[in-house]
């Protein structure tokens, strides 16, 4: 009976923790390093093929090539885009909270005048929202945008 190394099994180098160095696949042709990652389920060695671009000898789906740009110009572009999700910035996201944050502050000053009677509006409130509980208040509200339009 002829012995064959059975495919995707790790040969028999280890490294100092324990962890197999190698992968041998296609019925032992082709000999590549293997990934040191750790499953935290099983607690066995990953059984995929390191990257050749790794510098910590990971797969792709362990942190093999890490996403994102390295040099100061590609994070100064990535910041210069403010895109986030698509389609959505970040001065887009500050416009909505500033919008919001007043609304608030609005319908807290028509409740300090007495001019509803309507529940409040339910929720999380914006970042920035500092609510308005007395007439001076509003007197301070109605001074800051007069003289700080947006």
């Amino acid at each position: 009976m002829i012995h064959q190394t059975p495919k995707n099994k790790s040969s028999t180098e280890t490294t100092v923790d324990g962890k197999a160095s190698y992968l041998v696949t296609a019925g032992g042709k082709i000999k590549c390093l293997r990934c040191t990652a750790k499953s935290s389920r099983t607690k066995q060695q990953c059984g995929r093929p390191a990257l050749k671009t790794s510098k910590t000898q990971k797969c792709q789906f362990h942190g093999g090539r890490s996403s994102g740009p390295k040099t100061p110009e590609g994070k100064a572009r990535v910041a210069a885009s403010h895109t986030v999700h698509g389609e959505d910035s970040k001065s887009a996201r500050a416009e909505r909270s500033a919008a919001s944050c007043r609304i608030s502050r609005l319908e807290d000053a028509m409740h300090v005048l007495g001019m509803t009677d309507q529940t409040r509006s339910r929720g999380r409130k914006a970042q920035g929202y500092v609510p308005i509980k007395t007439i001076d208040g509003v007197r301070q509200m109605m001074l800051d945008d007069f003289l700080h339009p947006n």
